[in-house]
């Protein structure tokens, strides 16, 4: 990130990983569990090359073609690297972060009352999000249909909020994450398990990402709080985060395949794969073990979502959010970015990948701040970006204000946790919301983020699966490559800004990123800013 990127993370509260993680890398005699990534047709190898390095198979699966093994450290993965039937070797341990970007007190002090607006949802009068992509119009149109499933790959659900739980489906929620109340290295993760065997109930979220973004995509108009951008789908709870936001890449995996196996139509990922910011498969500055590492987490996402695709699912992921152009990436400084205190200073390029906004058959969303200029912190690039949405952008005018960020619905006991709401329930800042129209009180926050960008995207695909799907498994099916093509011709198209140099300015710094491309596809806008309406309206 820049420097003027950097001023702008903290002015913002942007979150960093977790706090309280030690800085030393402390070794570990035990046995670690790795997932073992074996190339086509080569499954008997691979579990011979295990045993000859030492390592003993515990499980399977061949859908993604990967063996979960017992093995002993570097000389293991060392040696299984040698092997030509293994093409990657990854510790079974987190390996993501949500890329949200969340508006802090003290850059937005002043409790937040309900907006007096009478039209809609009661707090739709703060959604400009919606009234930029058309949704508040599409909404009576087509809300989308109730046989259209959507999944929120994320840290969880809060499927008890007023305005989530009229359209949560509790039944195939599934949570693939066990909290882990601390690091390899004994310093808080998730800090302590709220249930007693650590996995959550499929309609929690300890963490609010989730919960915002299903929210964005499908809060239902019930005269409470806000209303989503396909407001009559099912949203379905897949959890793959960790409560610290971290993600595991098995957990991740299962997430993918179990969306394909239920019949998801659409599935949101508002996540980048950690703990290398880009995946690089031969990075001279990596070790053996680091190498296979990153191949790993490429071919094993891979391969899920190739999965995922051939059963139906369109994905879309958040682009990123590191104000960097992804066709031209310099310099990595902030991988291995787990455990803390492991990151090095590396060169990088186009070879190197973000995953999974990166990976093939993923849709990838910019963000947009109100005035429809690319999000200052948004990541970039004419290959990268598919299509831009509104992903809020506090800076996006004179000073700061979180209400150019994109409210949607918040968890009560994650805010008072964090210590956003006080003992009577009264917001503390004006980036949290509460909505008392009715009893009990609802809550929401203001987001920034590519995070908060895709779903709105995902939103407007669960609205073209409902006009265009044909009965399938489990309701609607639309196949992925018919959804990308409708989104695409249903975008409005936003050519790059004259002159191309774009100059952001903030406290007293500047930094240009730079839009290439035309009209029809460039690096800001992708094929342009997805659009509720003419998704509802308009004839392919």
């Amino acid at each position: 990130m820049t420097a003027l990127a950097a001023v702008v993370t903290l002015a913002a509260c942007s979150p960093t990983p977790p706090a309280g993680r030690g800085t030393q890398n402390k070794p570990s005699a035990q046995r670690a569990d790795y997932l073992v990534f074996y190339a086509t047709g080569r499954h008997q190898e691979a579990v011979e090359a295990v045993e000859q390095a030492g390592g003993t198979t515990v499980g399977e699966d061949g859908r993604l073609g990967y063996l979960l093994a017992k093995g002993g450290g570097n000389t293991f993965v060392e040696n299984l690297g040698t092997d030509p039937a293994i093409v990657g070797v990854s510790p079974d341990r987190a390996i993501g972060f949500a890329t949200a970007r969340r508006t802090g007190s003290a850059s937005f002090p002043g409790a937040s009352a309900l907006s007096g607006d009478t039209t809609g949802e009661p707090l739709a009068g703060r959604q400009w999000d919606m009234r930029m992509i058309g949704a508040d119009r599409a909404n009576a149109k087509v809300p989308g249909s109730k046989q259209v499933l959507v999944g929120i790959i994320d840290t969880g659900v809060d499927g008890k909020h007023p305005d989530i739980a009229p359209n949560f489906d509790r039944r195939l929620s599934r949570n693939f994450v066990t909290d882990k109340p601390k690091d390899e290295n004994g310093e808080t993760l998730d800090g302590p398990c709220e249930a007693k065997d650590c996995k959550d109930p499929v309609d929690e979220d300890d963490d609010g990402h989730g919960t915002h973004v299903a929210s964005t995509i499908a809060s239902p108009i019930n005269h409470i709080g806000v209303a989503g951008v396909a407001p009559g789908v099912r949203l379905v709870n897949i959890r793959a985060g960790q409560d610290s936001g971290f993600f595991f890449l098995k957990p991740t995996l299962d997430a993918l395949t179990y969306a394909a196996d239920i019949g998801v139509d659409v599935a949101n990922m508002s996540y980048f794969v950690d703990p290398w910011l880009f995946n690089c498969k031969n990075n001279k500055s990596d070790n053996t073990k680091q190498q296979l590492e990153q191949q790993a987490i490429i071919t094993g996402v891979q391969r899920a979502i190739d999965y995922a695709r051939g059963k139906g699912v369109t994905l879309l992921s958040a682009l990123g959010n590191g104000s960097t152009d992804l066709g031209r990436p310099t310099v990595d400084d902030k991988s291995p970015g787990y455990p803390e205190g492991e990151q090095k200073v590396r060169r990088v390029d186009n070879s190197c990948i973000n995953v999974p906004a990166e990976s093939t058959g993923v849709i990838s969303v910019s963000a947009l701040g109100p005035s429809g200029r690319k999000a200052i912190y948004s990541d970039y690039g004419v290959e990268q970006t598919d299509v831009s949405a509104p992903g809020g952008d506090v800076l996006d005018g004179k000073g700061a204000k979180a209400t150019r960020s994109i409210l949607g619905a918040a968890p009560e006991r994650v805010l008072r946790a964090a210590g956003r709401i006080d003992a009577s329930g009264k917001p503390k800042g004006a980036d949290v919301v509460r909505d008392c129209t009715r009893t009990p009180c609802s809550y929401y926050q203001y987001l920034d983020g590519t995070s908060m960008a895709a779903p709105h995207a995902t939103g407007v695909a669960a609205i073209l699966v409902s006009r265009f799907g044909k009965p399938g498994a489990g309701g609607l099916a639309l196949d992925p490559a018919t959804v990308e093509d409708l989104l695409y011709k249903s975008a409005v198209q936003k050519p790059c800004p004259e002159p191309r140099q774009y100059v952001y300015k903030a406290y007293g710094q500047t930094d240009t990123h730079v839009c290439e491309g035309d009209r029809s596809r460039n690096g800001f806008y992708g094929h342009g800013m997805v659009d509720a309406w003419k998704a509802a309206t308009f004839e392919p």
